[in-house]
């Protein structure tokens, strides 16, 4: 999987290896700084059936600070913070792929390295009977619910890495 480059922010804290579930990795400069989600925008996303990105609306193309063009054909994981938990991302791939609806709290990469989270809303694109793609949409996300997430999620992290 080969990504374009990431533009590090100012106030990049620490670089962080990231490996995908292919076994690709990707070197990521990570930074503390949040990005607050824009009132009243929905992001709208489509990938294919490998999660590779068909369709980006114009708020995600905003908020992930990549242009449009970097993020068409790539990998959704393009925006996997490495806070995030593998847990999470197998949740939602397990769930869509039973074809069926997934919600879950997300914090997402820029490619600056900051960061912004969001309340997602995946399902899988049916055609003719057999799913085709993605959609998710990702709205403003409860801010009690992300701090309560963020703990959980450390917790996760923590277990993956001992299991490792």
């Amino acid at each position: 999987m080969a990504f374009p480059p990431m533009q590090p922010a100012a106030d990049a804290a620490r670089t962080h290896q990231i490996t995908y579930h292919d076994g690709s990795t990707r070197t990521v400069q990570v930074s503390e700084r949040e990005i607050a989600y824009p009132e009243g925008r929905l992001i709208i996303s489509r990938t294919d059936l490998n999660g590779i990105l068909t369709h980006a609306n114009e708020a995600f193309v905003e908020l992930s600070g990549y242009p449009r063009d970097e993020l068409i054909g790539q990998p959704h994981a393009i925006l996997r913070h490495p806070d995030m938990p593998k847990a999470a991302f197998k949740d939602l791939w397990d769930t869509m792929q039973a074809g069926k609806k997934w919600h879950g709290y997300v914090k997402n990469l820029r490619k600056d390295g900051s960061h912004y989270w969001v309340y997602a809303t995946a399902v899988p694109n049916v055609r003719g009977g057999k799913v085709v793609g993605y959609t998710s949409v990702r709205r403003k996300p409860s801010r009690n619910k992300i701090d309560e997430l963020s703990a959980v999620y450390k917790q996760w992290l923590a277990a993956e890495g001992s299991a490792a």
